[in-house]
């Protein structure tokens, strides 16, 4: 997953085309809105219901102070994946090993927001359950769902999205203007046939026509493409005979659902065949994708278990651009602009993609081909950015990651569910080791990594990778003992199998895990051996790199700040002489914490700012929460106390999100244990509270702003408006309790098995939440309570 969540702000889809305004819908939206918490727009695909969705959540943006987050679920197609999804949207970081959907309850227990689950259907039991778990164990929380089903729970209150409605042909048209249906379709149809508007010798035909299509708006657009080829009357008759053929032979079908297909159907006809098979192939894909990857997926030889094609062969790469383009032009794919501007990226939009994947069906195997052969684009794309990590190219490699994300589910569950597959969905969990660890989404990687690991038990280099990889992304200080076991276990099997890059990897991840379980002596004479050692053939130089930091840090851990600053030297030297960033920020950031170790304040703390601006670049949380702790430690040796204060909070707030305890580590709590020691003293303990609170209260981004400079102050938490009680987390709960019971911190600490520093995190937002200013007044809280 990724960062603390964000205060405030809208997140909803970007829109290509203009949006025919359907006013009733959307104030009878906001109204639902303004007195339940769970909101379905149902209704047949094509409808509109995912526009609508999106401006009436834009519309009632200003009443959540934690904004709207959009949950896009079309692409997605394992139900164990509905949490992590919405965990992602919100931009929340879990490393835990505890449920998904208890940890994002609990994260989502005290803000006040709007989730919009985008296409339920197809996951219907996972999206109830989502929102049965945020109904019951939140309070501030509201879902806007779209489905052509509904959810099923008491608590939802339906909202019916109808076709538009569309005036009488022969009836009075002097207003067409105003009417959604005929306004929607001269809008598309001016987008294909410029000049193109209502006029009264047209309005009845184009009322007739938005008639045969019952107003399905999807139906609609893809009617008015057809503009530039065809007038209105061949529109209508072309029509007619396509509706007449289905209904002789669907006399079953729903007349809506009969009505959108004719119109589908008839946008597959006029097709070409190569257009037609792009169609078909380019269905197996979730979400966007590029012209690289409907080239891999289109392109090439026809597999041996598929009907051939054109001359016996499918479309050669270019030959596939003109398909896309084809494809573009008769509005069945969508093109999207990327948000660099660096290129195009397409999308079929959820019914046509249902559409091409029955028509995919029609040929024996060729489904199976098609997601064969993305899932190996999939791979070679994650080769080739595995291969570039450690390089000047890892931001456009993250965001070409983040936005394939989709795609990259869709490759891996393909392999995990598909017999003799399973070889590769190990493969692939493993090349993707630097973006699960580097970016962000260590919950998922150990999804798939376990499940990898469980679908393929043979000894093979592939799986002592996933063992040492899974490791690496031990998510608690309990789960670092099972780490360890699997670093180990991968170690004995690379070197059984006689390779001695993996066996050098799980050596990294055995060093990483005796380092934050405060075995420093032991770290420092683990990565003095790996490092003298040198790279060896086939090592991936960031883990290179990285064995380096780890070096450095071991000895400045322990107070060797001249062995340290050299490593640092060193490892400098290898990551810029590749343009390499995210070990560099690691090196930066050791290179700072020597510095503190001198009390060289003025030299530490330019350097843990720059760690902290490349770390955000790639979106590294864990990163962040240590360089965030070091600006604190910082700012306590310059003597500046509030400031101390407020970075302590931002710290402890991404750490809290990321559900790690500092992998309770002793040396890295005691740190910011001396640096809140120091600071109580310095401003007295009303004022510390108060600016650690400030701190606490920031998203990720506001803290990264503060410890940035990049604003003078961290904003003023916005005034509560209360309309429920206050409700703790469950684990403030408890504290509160032992507070009640007269424990002090380090005693709380003790009962509760968590650091002493995580224990004041929670007494300082029971305070916060409560509007108190003194732990008695918990207690008396408690009580009153009981």
């Amino acid at each position: 997953m990724g960062g603390s969540a964000p205060r405030g702000g809208c997140q909803l889809p970007v829109e290509t085309t203009s949006f025919v305004d359907r006013r009733a819908e959307q104030a009878a939206g906001r109204e639902l809105l303004a007195t339940a918490r769970l909101v379905t727009f149902t209704g047949p695909g094509g409808v509109g219901k995912t526009r609508l969705a999106a401006h009436v959540a834009a519309r009632v943006e200003r009443a959540f102070p934690d904004g709207v987050r959009y949950v896009a679920l079309a692409g997605l197609h394992d139900p164990a994946l509905v949490p992590l999804a919405a965990a992602d949207a919100l931009g929340l970081h879990d490393h835990s090993d505890r449920p998904p959907l208890d940890t994002l309850v609990e994260r989502l227990r005290d803000r006040r927001l709007l989730l919009v689950l985008d296409n339920c259907e197809h996951l219907l039991a996972a999206c109830a359950g989502l929102a049965a778990a945020l109904l019951r164990g939140t309070t501030g929380v509201r879902i806007l769902a779209t489905s052509r089903h509904r959810l099923g729970l008491t608590e939802e209150h339906l909202m019916e999205v109808r076709p538009l409605p569309v005036p009488d042909p022969d009836g009075d048209l002097s207003a067409a203007e105003s009417h959604a249906a005929l306004a929607l379709f001269a809008d598309r149809a001016a987008a294909v046939l410029p000049g193109f508007r209502l006029t009264p010798a047209n309005r009845a035909a184009v009322a007739r026509l938005c008639r045969r299509l019952d107003g399905l708006p999807l139906a609609i657009e893809l009617a008015a493409v057809r503009m530039r080829v065809l007038g209105l009357d061949q529109l209508l008759a072309r029509l007619d005979d396509r509706y007449r053929l289905l209904t002789a032979g669907s006399p079953a079908a729903l007349p809506r659902h009969r009505t959108l297909r004719a119109a589908v159907d008839w946008s597959h006809d006029l097709c070409t065949a190569r257009e037609q098979s792009a169609w078909a192939r380019l269905s197996v894909l979730a979400g966007g994708f590029d012209l690289e990857t409907a080239e891999a997926v289109c392109g090439g030889p026809a597999a041996a278990d598929e009907a051939p094609g054109p001359a016996g062969r499918e479309p050669e790469p270019l030959d596939v651009l003109e398909a896309v383009a084809g494809l573009v032009d008769k509005s069945v794919l969508v093109r999207e602009e990327t948000p660099d501007g660096g290129g195009a990226r397409y999308r079929l939009l959820d019914t046509l993609r249902h559409y091409g994947l029955d028509r995919l069906r029609e040929r024996p195997g060729a489904e199976a081909a098609a997601r064969r052969r993305h899932r190996d684009h999939v791979q070679l794309h994650a080769e080739a950015c595995e291969a570039a990590w450690f390089g000047p190219g890892q931001r456009e490699i993250v965001a070409r990651l983040r936005a394939d994300q989709d795609n990259l589910r869709a490759a891996l569950d393909f392999s995990l569910t598909t017999p003799g597959e399973e070889g590769a969905g190990l493969r692939l969990a493993g090349t993707l080791w630097f973006y699960w660890h580097a970016c962000g989404a260590p919950r998922e990687g150990r999804y798939w990594l376990d499940r990898a690991l469980d679908a393929n038990p043979a000894p093979t280099v592939g799986r002592a990778r996933a063992l040492w990889v899974s490791a690496l992304l031990a998510g608690s200080p309990e789960d670092l003992t099972r780490g360890l076991r699997r670093a180990r276990e991968a170690r004995a099997l690379a070197e059984r199998l006689g390779d001695p890059a993996e066996a050098a990897h799980a050596d990294y991840v055995i060093g990483v895990v005796q380092l934050f379980a405060d075995d420093l002596v032991a770290a420092r004479a683990h990565y003095e051996t790996t490092v003298a050692r040198g790279p060896v053939p086939g090592q991936h130089l960031s883990l290179h790199g990285l064995d380096l930091v780890e070096l450095a840090c071991a000895y400045a851990l322990l107070g060797q700040a001249d062995q340290a600053a050299a490593v640092c030297a060193r490892a400098l030297a290898l990551c810029e002489a590749h343009g390499e960033d995210w070990v560099r920020s690691y090196v930066l950031r050791i290179l700072a914490l020597a510095h503190a170790v001198r009390a060289d304040w003025h030299r530490a703390e330019p350097r843990a700012r720059e760690a902290l601006r490349r770390k955000r670049e790639v979106h590294d949380v864990i990163g962040i929460g240590l360089t965030l702790d070091l600006l604190a430690r910082i700012a306590d040796g310059l003597g500046a106390a509030e400031r101390t204060a407020v970075l302590l909070g931002g710290a402890d707030r991404v750490w809290s999100d990321i559900d790690r305890d500092r992998w309770g580590s002793t040396a890295l709590n005691q740190a910011c244990r001396d640096c809140e020691t120091h600071a109580r003293a310095a401003l007295g303990q009303g004022p510390y509270e108060r600016a650690y609170g400030r701190g606490a209260a920031l998203g990720l981004a506001e803290a990264l702003a503060y410890a940035l400079d990049e604003q003078p102050q961290p904003p003023p938490r916005r005034p509560e408006v209360r309309t429920a009680p206050v409700r703790l987390t469950r684990r403030e709960t408890q504290v509160a309790e032992l507070v009640a019971e007269g424990l002090g911190n380090q005693q709380i600490a003790d009962r509760l098995v968590i650091a002493r520093r995580t224990a004041e995190g929670h007494v300082e937002r029971i305070l916060g939440k409560l509007g108190f200013s003194n732990r008695s007044q918990i207690a008396a809280w408690v009580t009153a309570r009981r």
